[in-house]
């Protein structure tokens, strides 16, 4: 499952809240500071949808609640459902619980699309959010992409799309943050970072999509920390297959990520950033860069790259396969999902401090 099949299979039946614990249960239990992503609660929304939800994903007053009721210190979602009522609404709710609300939304692609962008980074505003997610690309680099030519078409279309955002958030005062979304390589998202040059323009730093690029955890944290306006934090499963690997997200402290040494890394360069769990409950994704078809728009990338992540694949894989949730019913994949989620969420709160 991509993101992109998450946002198309969202919905936002009142059932969002159903199979939760109640919110006085985790308080006794206590609750963690990092919030929930709304791609990891994907199972939910597709169960959601296969039983006719409506809508194009969760209802955020919805959506707040539930994380509230696992034990999620806040959330990042999409905020463009609600009207002006409904976003005042949230951010009282949210000031309340002493929870965080930041938005996601994507790129105005034309200047016909600039009243739509305005619209919903007002209704962000509304609902408390001062920083907002967006990504460039939703799908993979590696999968989009046939030609470099193709790839370049898509970069000149990115910056017309973010030359066209900024002036909108720096307007609003608000944070725009962009996710490094198996899109930009290290080096190509610090000379964005430079060339729009914004102090309203950050990144999502994401713990391990990069990964996917051949890129070490650690050194692309490290290199993008300095610009994190928010964070979704997740650790990863690998898996040598045929053609290259399998990457998966998995529960805090059963992957290789040194998680600890992330957070501590994200606070030092950004000391009020905001994590944001996303724990993707899904079957691995495989990263085919054995493969000819995966290197037409990595002309540049050396070599050692690979060796180096292909040993890392070695080390790191463990004996059993990579977790699977396709083969279970909606319902348990649910279960799986949440199960997953509030493991994460006790392992930040008792061992990241978040």
């Amino acid at each position: 499952m991509t993101r992109r099949d998450i946002m198309k299979l969202a919905g936002s039946a009142p059932a969002f809240l159903a199979a939760a614990a109640p919110p006085q249960a985790m308080s006794q239990q206590g609750a963690s500071r990092m919030g929930i992503a709304v791609t990891a609660v994907a199972q939910r929304m597709r169960q959601q949808r296969g039983a006719g939800g409506p809508g194009t994903g969760p209802n955020p007053l919805e959506l707040l609640e539930y994380c509230r009721s696992i034990g999620a210190g806040g959330m990042q979602t999409g905020l463009s459902s609600l009207d002006g009522n409904e976003a005042r609404q949230l951010r009282r709710k949210a000031e309340e619980y002493g929870m965080y609300v930041e938005g996601t939304l994507g790129l105005p692609r034309g200047d016909s699309d600039l009243p739509r962008f305005q619209d919903a980074v007002q209704t962000a505003r509304n609902a408390g959010a001062t920083v907002i997610r967006s990504v460039m690309l939703s799908g993979r680099r590696y999968e989009t992409f046939q030609t470099a030519e193709a790839f370049q078409t898509f970069s000149t279309q990115s910056w017309n799309s973010l030359t066209l955002a900024e002036p909108i958030i720096r307007k609003n005062r608000m944070k725009l943050a962009i996710e490094n979304h198996k899109d930009w390589r290290i080096d190509e998202m610090l000379a964005l970072m430079k060339r729009i040059s914004s102090e309203f323009v950050g990144i999502t730093v994401d713990t391990g999509n990069n990964v996917a690029l051949l890129e070490d955890p650690i050194k692309t944290v490290e290199a993008l920390a300095p610009h994190a306006f928010s964070v979704h934090l997740k650790d990863m499963g690998v898996k040598a297959y045929e053609d290259g690997f399998l990457l998966s997200e998995v529960v805090f402290g059963d992957g290789y990520l040194d998680l600890g040494r992330v957070v501590n890394i994200l606070r030092q360069a950004q000391p009020s950033v905001r994590f944001s769990l996303e724990m993707i409950t899904r079957d691995p994704i495989k990263v085919p860069c054995l493969s000819e078809g995966y290197w037409p728009t990595f002309a540049n990338l050396p070599g050692r790259d690979l060796a180096s992540m292909i040993r890392t694949v070695r080390s790191h894989q463990k004996p059993e396969p990579l977790p699977t949730v396709d083969h279970l019913s909606p319902e348990e994949r649910v279960k799986v999902e949440e199960d997953n989620n509030k493991k994460c969420l006790a392992f930040a709160r008792d061992r990241l401090n978040l």
